[in-house]
This record gives structure tokens, sequence and C-alpha cells, in this order.
């Protein structure tokens, strides 16, 4: 089988490898879609990450087909799609300095249970769909941890994939009223259309002004802040952080679910004074299973996060769109 790996700074390749096989309590899937992550494309360029460093299989976001089941494996069976757990692999994290990565024909997995390490699909579900499931379950986090009520009103920054999840997880979490703030104009129409209620073009307009149009005031002893209950950073940069804290009203939640490259300062006095909670998210402990029932019942709606699909022998292309920036949304490798 082929096997897209990181073989040295600033260089991935696709390499022979032989096909795994089942054991008895083992299933292998043949990959159907994987979809490229941020971290791919920082892997590539830092040549692996221990502790595999010069060579990294790739891919962890994956979706495939049943195609040989363990004697003693229970409630799959050859045939089964499947979306995949790539943080319980006993070897290690698939993708993710593991030694086995989801961007390859075949993907073993070890010590398979449903529920656990992978889980059963529809079949109409399509493909690059079902490879969402992953980076979904990372904005689900990033909405769980901000423990959202019904009566809330939200603001999310970034209407990336995982930005785009989290208006989706909040929606689905029943709460009133989310907004989605970008600089990017068709990023925006995506939020529309996957249900945000409301948009904001930071390039253009002022973002705390119209977010107290959009939510009303906020209490706080400082005038100008926002009615709005959560913000969540699915950006990482500083100057959502910066516009989050000057609208934040008192007891308003703070979510950091974007990857920060950079130290950020943060007045503290302000944090003090309004009680403001800041919140980190990373991973999915327990929301990778949990976001596949919804991305079932809502497939066409994630859909729109997909923006390119890509063959696996063009798997170079996918990499270097996907770390191109602004050249893409959603990459998605299908096999």
């Amino acid at each position: 089988m082929k096997i897209s790996v990181v073989t040295g700074p600033g260089r991935a390749e696709v390499l022979d490898a032989e096909r795994p096989q089942a054991g008895p309590n083992d299933v292998l899937v043949r990959m159907r879609a994987c979809g490229i992550c941020g971290s791919d494309a920082f892997y590539i360029t830092i040549g692996g990450i221990p502790p595999r460093q010069g060579h990294t299989p790739l891919g962890h976001e994956p979706a495939g087909e049943v195609v040989e089941v363990g004697d003693q494996v229970s409630g799959i069976a050859i045939g089964d799609h499947v979306v995949i757990n790539p943080m319980v692999a006993p070897s290690g994290i698939i993708g993710n300095g593991g030694p086995a990565g989801a961007l390859a024909d075949y993907l073993l997995i070890e010590n398979a249970v449903r529920g656990t390490s992978l889980e059963v699909i529809p079949s109409h579900i399509p493909w690059e769909v079902a490879a969402l499931n992953e980076p979904m379950a990372v904005a689900r986090h990033g909405a769980n941890q901000c423990k959202p009520k019904p009566t809330d009103k939200v603001v999310v920054f970034g209407a990336g994939p995982v930005g785009l999840g989290a208006t989706l997880a909040f929606k689905s979490l029943g709460v009133s009223h989310v907004v989605v703030v970008d600089l990017i104009p068709s990023r925006l129409e995506k939020a529309l259309q996957i249900g945000a209620d409301a948009v904001i073009n930071s390039a253009e307009e002022r973002v705390v002004k119209r977010l107290i149009e959009l939510h009303g005031a906020g209490e706080s002893m400082f005038p100008g802040k926002a009615g709005t209950d959560i913000y969540l950073d699915a950006a990482g940069a500083s100057a959502v952080i910066d516009t989050a804290l000057t609208a934040a009203k008192k007891g308003a939640t703070l979510g950091i679910v974007g990857v920060h490259k950079e130290p950020v300062p943060v007045e503290f006095v302000n944090i003090m004074s309004n009680e403001i909670t800041i919140v980190g998210s990373m991973g999915y402990p327990d929301e990778i299973f949990e976001v596949t029932k919804d991305i079932v019942a809502n497939w066409k709606k994630y859909a729109l996060i997909v923006s390119h699909t890509i063959a696996f022998e063009n798997v170079g292309e996918a990499l270097e769109l996907a770390s191109t920036p602004g050249a893409a949304d959603k990459v998605v490798v299908t096999f």
C-alpha cells in the first residue's frame, strides 16, 4: 500500500508499505477520506514530531470502509462505513506521532471497540463529510467547555472549519443567538448558510459596537460592554482576545480553541472587576463520537465546510494547498 509520511524538514513523501493484517481484536479499514489539518503542515516544516522525528506518518481525520474484522471483535462488520478516534490507538496517536497515519490506503485499528476506537455511520453520508468527524469533535469540545445555556448569546471569532463547527455545536446545544466574526466575506456567507444568526465582517465593522446592537448592552462598572455571554476564539489571533475582553460584560466567558503562536497580554484588572471566566479547550476528551450524531443528522450543513476534495494520488498538492494561507477552508483527501 501507499502511505504519506514526513521524511525530513520540509519534506513529505508517499512511500510503499506493507498492508497491515487484522489480528483477532483488530479491524482493518480501507481509507476513503482524510482531512488535512494545520498541524500536518507544522509536522512537515519541523521534519516530524517525537518520538518518530524524521519519519512521521500523516493523517488524523479519517473515515473509511471496514475490510477485515478480527474474530474477537463485536458490533462491526465488513463493509461498514466508520469514523475513527485517532487518540486511543494503543501504539500511539494516529497521524500525530504514532506509527500509523490515515493518509494511507489502509489503516489498522488495534483493539477495535465500537464507540471507543471507531463508530459506524450510515452509508449515505459522503466520505468527505465523514472525515470532518475529528475536527468537529475539537469544535464541539470548545463549545462544551463554555458551558452554554439556551438563553446565552454567543459570538464565535473565526469562520474556518473549527469556528464553523463550533457554530453548529452551539446551535445543536440549543443556544438562542450565535454571531460569527471573520474578515473573509465568503466564510461569513458559509456561517449564515450553516445557521449563524448574524455575522460581522471585522474588516468593515466595529465589532464591539455591532455586538451591542445585536445583543444589547451588558452589565459592568465600565461603559460600552456588550450583552454577549460567551466569546469563543477559534481564530488564534491576539486581536480577538483584545476585542472579546473589551466587549465582555460582568460574568462573561471567553473560550480559547484557536492556537496562539505568540504570548498575548491580558489586562487582569478587567478580568477581576468583571469576573470574566477564561477557559481553554484542547482535543476532545468525550466528544469524538458525541459529534457524530449531529454530523449524520445535519450532514448537508457540515458539507459546506469542505472547500476542496483532492485524490490521494495528488496528496502533495492537497498538503500544499492546505498550508497556503487563504487558499482553502477545509481540504479533504479522498481515496
